[in-house]
């Protein structure tokens, strides 16, 4: 049986991660980011 609390935890992590996604003011722009300066990854 799946514990309780092991589900509040992940979904609260999920939860949290949703929230401050949608909280960053980058969101709602539409021009492209910056581009990243040193090496690029291969």
């Amino acid at each position: 049986m799946i514990d309780n609390l092991a589900l509040a935890i992940s979904h609260g992590l999920i939860a949290l991660a949703v929230w401050r996604l949608l909280r960053r003011p980058d969101l709602d722009r539409e021009d492209a980011p910056p581009p990243r300066k040193g090496r690029p990854r291969a």
